[in-house]
């Protein structure tokens, strides 16, 4: 096969055909996007607003809302634009880019979940020992900490995968441009980079989502002797809406990056790809929202101050 000219554009096929079915399809995922933009944006505002919400925990939320937002940026507004055009060329920058952006954003979030788990672990196991435990310093240091490690990632990943030759094979069957799915079409032997992808995915899935379980096993070893009901029910809604994430995020990234090359299929790729990029994003505030009081009590707040402010 011949080595295909690298300054060429990639051709993304994407995620939807011309039918009615597609259509439909695909204006609700440009609904669910733009539900998802709004109630992550709504998370971050009401955490902003809210002096009661001004705690590490909140804040660490307020990071994941931003993370997703941004997620949902750099996939959506490009996968619509192509499918509304017919258009569907990306260069090899702007592949580099979304792949940069799309590896940094979960790479982040990966660690941010980490970073979530052990909040709840000193809340619930170590409450009057929090501020000293999970201070503001420490917090922003996990935080910032989390960001630089999925940039590194990201920037990685980008750089090694753009520097394969690629073959005439030049169209991507995906809605994005995806690391795992663009390696295929490389002319060259891409073992060593593969074998170095699965070790930065273990790093990166596996042990953070193992802290996770740690964390939760600890949690629930507490929780259940708690005499107080009323504070067995407060932890398991915040705790059991944590997890319900961790569980979405985690089980599809595993299935993209971590399943055997001969269980891999573009199809399932798609979709499973569709459902932590777009579906997962607009889950989290509903989640969090629905299961957690102070939130609730925060946007009850917010609709009552614009409320007046109508009426005045």
């Amino acid at each position: 096969m011949n080595i295909w000219n690298t300054t060429s554009d990639f051709i993304l096929l994407g995620l939807f055909n011309y039918t009615e079915a597609h259509l439909f399809l695909f204006v609700m995922i440009l609904t669910i996007a733009f539900s998802s933009l709004v109630g992550n944006a709504l998370m971050i505002l009401l955490i902003h607003q809210d002096v009661h919400l001004h705690t590490p925990m909140y804040f660490l939320l307020s990071q994941l809302s931003l993370m997703d937002m941004m997620l949902i940026s750099t996939i959506v507004p490009k996968m619509a634009a192509d499918y509304l055009s017919g258009k569907k060329s990306i260069s090899p920058a702007g592949c580099g880019l979304q792949i940069f952006f799309f590896q940094t954003l979960g790479g982040s979030e990966c660690f941010l979940l980490a970073t979530m788990s052990y909040d709840r672990y000193v809340a619930v196991c170590h409450p009057l020992r929090y501020p000293i435990l999970m201070s503001w310093q420490l917090c922003l240091r996990m935080t910032m900490g989390s960001w630089f490690l999925g940039a590194a990632d990201g920037l990685m990943q980008a750089a090694a995968t753009l520097s394969f030759p690629f073959c005439d094979a030049h169209e991507i069957n995906h809605f994005f441009c995806e690391a795992p799915t663009l390696v295929r079409l490389a002319c060259a032997d891409t073992f060593v980079f593969e074998y170095v992808m699965y070790i930065c995915c273990v790093l990166m899935l596996l042990v953070p989502f193992s802290l996770i379980l740690i964390s939760y096993s600890l949690i629930l070893a507490v929780v259940l002797q708690m005499r107080s009901r009323e504070a067995r029910k407060k932890a398991f809604a915040t705790c059991s809406s944590h997890l319900t994430v961790v569980g979405l995020f985690y089980g599809a990234a595993i299935f993209i990056y971590m399943r055997p090359k001969s269980y891999t299929s573009a199809n399932h790729d798609k979709v499973v790809s569709a459902f932590y990029t777009i579906f997962t994003p607009v889950l989290n505030p509903i989640i969090y929202s629905l299961r957690n009081s102070e939130v609730k009590g925060a946007l009850r707040k917010c609709m009552g101050q614009c409320a007046t402010i109508n009426h005045e």
